[in-house]
């Protein structure tokens, strides 16, 4: 099974079980969302990488009325599921079924966001992925990665394990649905340690390179490209 099928299989539940499966999942996009610190009129230029079925692009959306939304992943029906959501809010967003891997991502941006989606490359292309997202971004852009990271050592990757379990039983996660998300994980994960992927993106050129929120093996590290 592709990792596009994969998440096309879990489409129709997807956001359902994310509130479960995510801990704290409010303060977790909020403070993604939180770091495109621009005007709330503002006519953004937004690319979502891995959109997935829009949970980060509808509260971009929210937050900024007037954005200019392009939605990219591998996972068709995932990204229609999206492009309904968005449509019912009142947006026209340009999807893209397609490999942000590898594919043009196009330009330029004001800000690139991406949630839970970046962890499934190889780390050599993470690294080359975060200078394409620069060089994509205009003068004082913004990229956001609300991500999966790995402990920076065996015990503290275990500790997160145990950690995220037990938080996703105590929401009401069912036990199918977490079985079925450490399937993906164990498939299709190739997460980085918090510090290679603050190292990554100050090698790639941005500045003000930061984490604003973690818990456990989830974080919201942010960029800027300098004026």
């Amino acid at each position: 099974m592709t990792i596009a099928s994969a998440f096309d299989a879990v489409a129709t539940r997807y956001d359902r079980e994310r509130a479960a499966l995510v801990p704290h999942i409010d303060l977790f996009y909020d403070a993604a969302v939180t770091r495109l610190s621009f005007p709330a009129d503002a006519a953004l230029r937004v690319l979502d990488l891995g959109a997935g079925t829009g949970l980060l692009t509808r509260l971009v959306a929210t937050a900024f009325p007037q954005a200019r939304l392009t939605l990219i992943d591998l996972a068709p029906e995932m990204l229609e599921i999206a492009s309904r959501h968005l449509a019912d809010m009142g947006h026209e967003a340009l999807i893209r079924v397609g490999d942000y891997g590898t594919e043009s991502l196009g330009g330029p941006y004001d800000a690139v966001v991406s949630a839970l989606s970046i962890h499934h490359l190889e780390h050599a292309a993470k690294e080359l992925l975060f200078r394409r997202i620069e060089a994509a971004l205009a003068p004082g852009g913004v990229f956001v990665n609300a991500e999966q990271v790995l402990g920076p050592t065996p015990a503290l990757e275990a500790a997160y394990d145990a950690e995220w379990e037990a938080y996703a039983r105590h929401a009401g996660a069912a036990e199918e649905a977490i079985a079925a998300a450490k399937a993906r994980m164990t498939q299709y994960d190739r997460c980085a340690t918090l510090d290679d992927q603050l190292g990554w993106m100050k090698a790639a050129g941005f500045i003000d390179v930061d984490c604003w929120w973690k818990c456990g093996r989830f974080a919201v590290l942010s960029g800027r490209k300098g004026r």
